[in-house]
């Protein structure tokens, strides 16, 4: 065999078609509707926060901002579904930007109302108009869905790009919000997260060409009654507990130690971790989901935090143990999510990702309710046993549409058992 030139190498290096992230980007029409998803994504991180000090600072009340935002989290996990199905049976552009100038006038409204000091009542019902923003995450990942439908390969990357861009702007939006209400005035945050969720969904919707096709009114049973998505949901319910749960009692332990407004940053480790993780976890060649695996890792690693607080009691400390901790989070949302997108009808995917949001709050919801609850009765460090709890509650739950998943690939592949 002759050998190559330098010459030969590179014409053959230049010739060899991108892999990894890079093959993402290379598709028509990508980087645009990712960059117009990221800026309307951006705003979800923003606007509890924003509620927040908006609200608290006029009405000098946080137990009526946070039932204020508990209302809209609640409203979200009801219409998000509903929304989800109209957009697979009209399409994303007909129905998510309508949808989406709904939830800005709901943001706009709650602005007006806390500036011109509208009875209490009036915030409850404007920022239940925000449900109607719809699942920016899900909209991205259902057209790289459509554009990778004959490469699992490159969807495993892509999905793991979206859980990485998923932490990053739930890392970002809390920062850009403190910043801006604290910098310029409290309805600053608000009104930021409005033009930026306007914005990005023009640019995403305007990106017709990688749009998925409507599938009408024949779209396929309901994403429930699919073989083991209903055991994905209560493992979504159960893992955003774990997130729902450390929040809290981070921010519990971090008060109890007179640093309360360091809670942010050092929960930001945990965020960062998972953002690291995600996309390493996307480069790597993708095996069979094992949902089991992941949940056992995340398990282990919540371990860590907890050890941390009772064994120093140092903030810096556990800012160090939730970096590692926050690693398994990712991959375990990139493998439940590429389950959930195996197993829900083509003609009704966003819908069932929809469905898997609504459980992750109503865990988040429940996890954030009962580690408040053990950061008050007990103390904050036991309180770090919830999301431990939480998690191994997850991997219980998981075991099933993991289990699930073997036993259809052994009756589709009997002779195979190297795939068990």
């Amino acid at each position: 065999m002759p050998h190559q030139t330098t010459a030969d190498r590179r014409t053959h290096r230049a010739e060899a078609p991108p892999t990894g992230y890079r093959r993402l980007f290379t598709l028509p029409g990508a980087r645009a509707f990712t960059a117009g998803n990221l800026l309307a994504r951006l705003p979800a991180g923003m606007f509890g926060v924003s509620a927040v000090v908006m609200i608290a600072g006029s009405r000098g009340s946080y137990a009526l901002a946070g039932a204020v935002t508990a209302t809209g989290l609640a409203a979200t996990g009801l219409a998000g579904p509903w929304i989800a199905r109209l957009v697979d049976r009209y399409g994303q552009a007909r129905v998510a930007l309508p949808a989406t100038l709904v939830s800005v006038l709901g943001s706009l409204a709650l602005l007006l109302c806390v500036r011109r000091d509208a009875p209490d009542w009036t915030l409850f019902a404007a920022y239940a108009g925000t449900a109607a923003t719809p699942n920016t995450g899900g909209l991205s990942r259902a057209r790289w869905a459509h554009l990778l439908r004959d490469e699992p390969d490159a969807l495993h990357t892509a999905n793991s790009f979206e859980q990485a861009a998923d932490e990053l702007c739930f890392m970002l939006g809390p920062v850009l919000a403190s910043f801006l209400t604290g910098t310029f005035f409290p309805e600053a945050g608000t009104l930021a997260g409005a033009v930026l969720l306007l914005t990005g969904m023009l640019v995403f919707t305007a990106q017709r060409a990688t749009e998925p096709p409507p599938v009408g009114r024949s779209g396929g049973p309901s994403p429930l009654r699919s073989p083991g998505v209903v055991p994905l949901l209560v493992c979504f319910t159960a893992t955003g507990a774990v997130f729902g749960a450390m929040e809290v009692v981070t921010i519990a332990f971090a008060d109890a130690r007179g640093h309360r407004a360091a809670a942010g940053a050092v929960l930001a480790f945990q965020a960062a971790g998972s953002c690291v993780a995600g996309l390493v976890y996307g480069a790597r060649k993708p095996a069979a989901p094992r949902l089991t695996r992941c949940l056992a890792a995340m398990t282990v690693l919540m371990v860590l935090p907890w050890a941390a607080a009772a064994s120093t009691g140092s903030l810096l400390v556990l800012a160090g143990a939730l970096l590692p901790a926050g690693m398994a989070t990712a991959p375990t949302m990139v493998t439940a999510m590429t389950l959930v997108q195996r197993r829900t009808p083509a003609g009704r995917l966003n819908e069932g990702m929809s469905l898997m949001v609504t459980g992750l709050l109503t865990g988040v919801a429940c996890g954030s309710a009962t580690g408040g609850w053990a950061a008050e009765h007990l103390r904050p460090v036991t309180a770090f046993v919830v999301p431990v709890a939480a998690a191994a509650l997850a991997l219980l739950v998981g075991a099933v549409p993991d289990a699930a998943g073997r036993l259809a690939r052994r009756s589709t592949h009997p002779d195979r058992r190297t795939l068990t």
